[in-house]
């Protein structure tokens, strides 16, 4: 520019905003918390919609409530970012959206960690008052609620945190203890001995949501049972002395049985057979002298695994002698391997049949299945279906009972987790009586507490149950039209409940259709007990044995609301309810704890129901939580609400999967390989973290780790500097300016067109918890249309247009309806951020974006013919920009306003369209000629457009000072060194 030349710089209308182009997340977010705790944005959210202003109504996500008892990890970071964005978009959707976030309060967990503080110091907990004991716990979860109800906040999350709901809250634990009375009531409550999990560790009963499964080392061992004994059914005749004498060579031959708990040996009862499985008679015809298995020996196996089974006893040789008939099994009577020993006192000493069972497989062992009804599901129903009787050899502490011959004192796993000597003492006897062939050291993936991690075992104890396939008396046919808890639950899931993923339902469906009864009772002291009476000297199947009466129940529940669940352990308690009713000496009182998971699972009762701001028919339109909650809380408060509700207490249920590091492990701190809410919100800040979440596929597993969020922060960086591009350059906009949509370019209209297209894909993909979806479509729209196209182009007439211009007045209105709607749009995932946004261009101390509904768009503003022609224009100018890259690369330019292509179009309407448009302006050239003759064989082309080819030249004439485009006409005017368009802008 020569020194007379004017600077017409401060003649541009450049942008002009505040908005910082560094976020400062971390640092920033804590005051916008700050503000929205002081202006109430929840509690305004909900008197808007007591004033009528949500069209779509009320939608509550119901909050499963996460244990109290430590920091968030980062799966908790997940699950709370997704429950708030659903919460988010429903609210500015039209929607009265509420979140009442929650806390599972009792159980182990907490149990747990007081009783470490006991031992820590050296204090016996069964020496505390329980009451005392009890408090203990309560606090220490107060404690952890306040930690984790701010982290939570941390991370954005709106809900109401004033009044959050806690299972440990009196009403809760009254309505907790009144929906158990009703299971008392309806006929499903029952006392049972049956195997269950069992934490000797813990010394209590678990439910299979509480047990994970982890490698442990153990011995399997191949036990051979003698026959003894050979049973023909029908009279005295020849064919059954024919099939006798079949049959002989069998009462000398052995049943072999392969286990991997050689500690239930003693409580065998049976051998489980399956009549499909090929059976057979072996002999040992070559075995080394010192061998288990000895030459001569015949024994019975599945065909299928003789030769591992051999191979194990290491059997040189043997052969087939024939096969054997499920009949002739069944036929068959064996010895326990135990029976006659020198000291056993006649304790094994009882016959053990063969009976056929569909459990029992081929796949590995030896087809045949050693049954002890007191330690497996399996074994207890075919011990039932046949009379087996149980046995009550392994106590609480998982030790054979101290007058048992051989074992007494040994323990299955002892207080530490660790292996005890049951075991090994099994298998010693088992030598000495020559019962064993074979034996191996194994990894097996074995039951485990997720509280303790030590080892769990099945043991039949007495536990209190729901029967989940007796009829119902309570008259809640419902909606399932179902009378048993499982018939209901099944009908639920197909009918009543929409489920995200699709696969949740086949998940939850298999599980219920499969589960046995329903185990309630705890042995523990921190929880909600079993709020029953039981008749003394009656038998659990005795008519009376139970209780029942609504007005015992009634006095109960109105204790516990006044004085919470701690009432149940006053001594003088069940004298107190049963006063003038029944004969308090005539009943013992309960003491067993509920199943947490019965807690959780009776939430809908005092959240949904009870409060509120619950809901009219007490369900929830959704509940979010993470696949394993298929087994947990979606699971129980399925089976808690068939119960007592006669359905399920939600309509949709939406899962996630887990957090793994970046190369896809699972986290542990041993490996180093966490990444915790905290750290990520101090590096990056929260909003980093919710982004990660939306640009993830949640329905699978997701990986997070430095690398991954460094990705998601360039992401954020590009999306923000689209942001406050819009925001300079909406520096001064008011209404006056406002073009109507008809009166709008081309261009202007085709960026309402997306924006109508992009509000139904955002509302549907909302709708649908798409957030992935939502995000990559609004992500792509601000990269791409916009900043990559849109705004790319329009640079040029924002800066450089007069103010009064109809082409910048309709920029500028575009940019304002993009405002309105990329915010709202964004407001659910960048909750922050969008604050932030909203503040720049309207700060109002009291305001906020979240206040605010996603704006309707109009549907005229759709102009799909249009749309059909700009992508035709798009396409071309796709070839124009890329030949032109070319050049710049090669130095021969060094900006796009010094050339002026020729663009040559091979589809006569394609050139048509161009002609109507300025293809210069679009293409951020100087100049542009069109035509539709052949392209030289030189012509630039992409291989994926086909039909356009670009020649490059250079623009002719002199660079405009303001403008910088090189026209020939620069230099005319009445302002020096500048084209027409800007000569006029300056007046």
């Amino acid at each position: 520019m020569c020194a007379d030349q004017p600077d017409y710089k401060a003649t541009l209308s450049l942008p002009e905003t505040e908005f910082p182009m560094r976020a400062g997340l971390p640092g920033r977010e804590p005051a916008w918390l700050e503000k929205w705790a002081r202006i109430g944005i929840y509690d305004r959210l909900r008197d808007k919609a007591a004033r009528g202003a949500r069209p779509l109504g009320p939608f509550t996500l119901h909050d499963g409530p996460p244990y109290a008892n430590g920091h968030l990890h980062i799966g908790h970071a997940l699950n709370k970012v997704l429950k708030d964005m659903v919460v988010r978009s429903r609210q500015m959707m039209g929607h009265d959206a509420r979140y009442v976030p929650g806390w599972d309060c009792h159980g182990l967990p907490i149990e747990w960690k007081i009783e470490e503080q006991y031992r820590a110091k050296g204090l016996d907990k069964d020496k505390v008052d329980l009451i005392d004991f009890r408090q203990e716990c309560r606090r220490f979860a107060e404690g952890w609620i306040d930690v984790q109800r701010d982290e939570f906040k941390r991370l954005g999350v709106t809900g109401n945190w004033e009044n959050p709901y806690l299972t440990m809250d009196f009403h809760a634990e009254a309505v907790i203890a009144g929906e158990f009375m009703k299971f008392l009531m309806n006929g499903t409550l029952y006392q049972g001995s049956k195997p269950v999990m069992w934490s000797p560790v813990e010394k209590t009963a678990l439910a299979e949501a509480e047990v994970e499964y982890h490698d442990r080392q153990t011995e399997a061992v191949w036990v051979k049972f003698p026959v003894v004994g050979l049973t023909l059914s029908g009279s005295e005749s020849e064919a059954v002395d024919m099939r006798r004498k079949e049959m002989e060579e069998l009462p000398s031959a052995f049943v072999l049985i392969w286990t991997t708990t050689p500690w239930t040996i003693p409580q065998n009862r049976a051998i489980a057979f399956n009549p499909d499985i090929a059976y057979a008679l072996y002999r040992v015809t070559d075995a080394p002298e010192e061998n288990w298995a000895k030459t001569g020996e015949t024994f019975l196996m599945a065909e299928k695994l003789a030769e591992d089974v051999f191979g194990a006893a290491r059997v040189e040789a043997f052969e087939k002698l024939r096969t054997v008939s499920a009949d002739e099994l069944a036929a068959l009577t064996c010895a326990h391997p135990l029976r006659g020993l020198d000291g056993a006192q006649r304790e094994w000493d009882y016959d053990v049949p063969l009976l056929p069972g569909e459990h029992v497989t081929d796949d590995a062992g030896t087809g045949f299945v050693h049954t002890a009804p007191s330690h497996g599901d399996d074994d207890y129903a075919l011990g039932r279906a046949h009379g087996l009787e149980m046995t009550h050899n392994i106590l609480d502490d998982s030790s054979f009972r101290a007058d048992l011959p051989f074992f007494g004192g040994e323990r299955v796993v002892r207080e530490n987790g660790k292996p005890g000597g049951a075991n090994k003492a099994v298998i010693e006897k088992l030598k000495e009586a020559g019962a064993l062939i074979a034996m191996k050291r194994l990894t097996i993936s074995d039951a485990h507490s997720w509280r303790s991690k030590a080892p769990v075992i099945r043991l039949n104890r007495p536990q209190w149950f729901a029967a989940i396939d007796r009829e119902l008396d309570d008259g809640l046919d419902g909606p399932t039209g179902q009378r048993t808890i499982r018939t209901r639950a099944l009908t639920s899931i197909d009918k009543l409940v929409q489920w995200t993923p699709q696969t949740g339902r086949n998940r939850l469906y298999s599980m219920i259709e499969a589960r046995p009864d329903w185990v309630l009772s705890r042995q523990r002291a921190w929880g909600v007990p079993l709020t029953c009476f039981v008749k003394k000297e009656a038998q659990p199947t005795d008519s009376d044995f139970l209780l029942k009466d609504e007005r015992v129940n009634e006095r109960i529940a109105e204790a516990f609301e006044a004085g919470g669940a701690d009432v149940w352990y006053k001594p003088d308690f069940k004298a107190e309810v049963l006063d003038g009713l029944h004969d308090p000496d005539a009943y013992e009182q309960v003491f067993d704890i509920l199943d947490v998971w019965f807690d959780s699972g009776s939430t809908h009762a005092f959240v949904l129901r009870d409060r509120a701001d619950g809901t009219e028919d007490g369900i929830a339109d959704l509940y979010l939580e993470g696949t394993d909650q298929h087994r947990g809380w979606f699971h129980s408060s399925m089976l808690q609400a068939c119960a007592t509700k006669g359905r399920a207490p939600y309509r949709g249920v939406l899962t996630h999967g887990f957090t793994l590091d970046e190369k896809g492990m699972k986290m542990s701190k041993s490996l180093g390989n966490t990444v915790a809410p905290e750290d990520v919100t101090k590096q990056y800040g929260a909003d980093i973290l919710r982004l990660w979440v939306a640009q993830s596929d949640y329905t699978a597993d997701l990986r997070i780790g430095p690398e991954i969020l460094k990705g998601v922060a360039d992401s954020y960086r590009r999306l923000r500097n689209t942001l406050r591009f819009m925001l300079g350059n909406l520096a001064g906009f008011d209404e006056a300016e406002r073009v109507a949509p008809a009166d709008m370019p081309e261009l202007e209209r085709w960026v309402l067109h997306r924006l109508a297209e992009l509000d139904a894909e955002v509302r549907k993909g909302y709708a649908a918890y798409d957030f992935q979806g939502v995000f990559q479509k609004l992500f792509h729209f601000c990269t791409g249309d916009l900043s990559a196209f849109y705004f790319d182009i329009r640079k040029d007439a924002l800066y450089c247009d007069a103010p009064d211009s109809q082409r910048r007045r309709a920029a500028r209105t575009v940019l304002d309806l993009l405002f309105h709607r990329l915010t709202t749009w964004l407001a659910p995932v960048l909750v922050f951020t969008m604050e932030d946004v909203w503040e720049a261009r309207f700060p109002d101390p009291d305001d906020s974006v979240h206040l605010h509904d996603m704006p309707e768009t109009p549907d005229e503003w759709r102009a799909p013919e249009l749309a059909s022609k700009w992508a035709d224009i798009r396409k071309a100018r796709r070839v124009v920009t890329a030949a032109l890259e070319v050049q710049r690369r090669d130095k021969v330019i060094g900006a796009s306003l010094e050339a002026a292509p020729r663009v040559h179009l091979a589809d006569a309407a394609v050139l048509a369209a161009l002609e109507t448009v300025d293809f210069a302006d679009l293409c951020i050239t100087s100049g542009v000629t069109l035509s539709g003759d052949p392209a030289p064989k030189d012509a630039f082309e992409l291989a994926e457009i086909t039909g356009v080819a670009v020649v490059f030249d250079r623009a002719r004439g002199e660079k405009c000072q303001r403008c910088w485009k090189i026209l020939p006409d620069v230099g005319q005017h009445s302002h020096p060194a500048t084209c027409a368009r800007c000569s006029s802008a300056l007046g």
